[in-house]
């Protein structure tokens, strides 16, 4: 089962548009973005490859887990992509993606870089044996995934079933002979060398179109501040820095407003974690020196406390 754009997928791309990269080329819809780079008619278009696609599983594990790196068997189907660069921070546990011409299952919640296309079932059974989870992995080498489409709602359930053994999935022996499908390389080879030189070109034609905007390569703007520098903190005003270098994702307070000792006051993205950053002191935010979206490097202030009364 497939929740096509789902929504654990929209959630993770705007989480890198505000914290990592907002003028990424993929951004905001990573559908559209393969469609561009595939040079395909539309987004219904791109839905009808992903579900008609049978995807031979040639590793396992790539981003843990189980998570299978697949590709479709029939070329017509390979459509190419490249990676996030940066790369995310935050990927829900089984979305499924596209990256160079693999799909790949998450088999756990983690950073990545794959081009979402939905969300799909559990890869990894941690707690249970199951008909289908004989073993903590639910696929093996060579084995061939295809997808048929629920809603996010379905999914939310199938995902509450399917480690307990209630979910059936449907599984059927089939045989795979080196021969015939050269065979039907060959009888179709006119079709498909069409395909691959279509996509060439329009995959030629994205990346002219970075150079042409300067989106080719990637290069954080510098955000420093060194008039907010520690040295420069004002008499009876203390700081709250950061214990690492990463990027602002949240920040919590308002200037002018109060907060306690142990209240989390900003949430830093850093190695592709998310750090609360909490208040070692009460006082009042008199300055928030770093904005949703900048970088911070480690022991750089994040918010000034004046010495006005604690809060209780």
């Amino acid at each position: 089962p497939l929740s096509w754009d789902d929504e654990a997928c929209r959630l993770a791309i705007e989480k890198y548009m505000e914290s990592v990269r907002p003028d990424a080329p993929w951004c905001p819809s990573n559908l559209e973005f393969i469609r561009r780079i595939n040079g395909l008619e539309s987004i219904d278009a791109v839905k009808d490859i992903v579900f008609a696609a049978s995807y031979l599983v040639m590793g396992l594990g790539d981003v843990y887990l189980g998570a299978p790196v697949a590709t479709p068997l029939d070329p017509r189907h390979r459509m190419v992509t490249t990676k996030y660069n940066p790369a995310r921070t935050w990927t829900a546990e089984n979305a499924v993606g596209i990256g160079g011409a693999y799909m790949c299952i998450y088999g756990m919640e983690g950073p990545g870089g794959y081009q979402f296309v939905g969300r799909t079932l559990q890869m990894w059974n941690r707690y249970r044996t199951t008909d289908t989870f004989t073993r903590p992995w639910l696929l093996r080498f060579f084995d061939q995934i295809r997808f048929y489409p629920v809603s996010a709602a379905e999914l939310q359930q199938i995902r509450r079933d399917f480690p307990l053994g209630n979910y059936p999935l449907k599984i059927e022996e089939t045989r795979f002979t080196l021969a015939n499908y050269q065979q039907f390389l060959q009888s179709h080879s006119a079709a498909i060398e069409r395909f691959q030189d279509h996509r060439r070109a329009a995959f030629d034609e994205e990346l002219a179109q970075w150079k042409r905007d300067g989106q080719l390569t990637f290069q954080e703007a510098d955000h420093t501040a060194t008039e907010l520098d520690d040295a420069l903190l004002p008499d009876g005003i203390s700081s709250i820095d950061s214990p690492v270098s990463g990027n602002v994702w949240r920040v919590l307070v308002t200037e002018g407003g109060a907060v306690a000792a142990g209240d989390t006051v900003m949430i830093i993205e850093s190695m592709k974690m998310e750090i609360e950053i909490h208040a070692t002191e009460g006082g009042n935010v008199q300055k928030i020196v770093r904005q949703q979206g900048q970088p911070v490097t480690a022991g750089q202030a994040l918010i000034w406390l004046d010495d006005g009364d604690t809060p209780e």
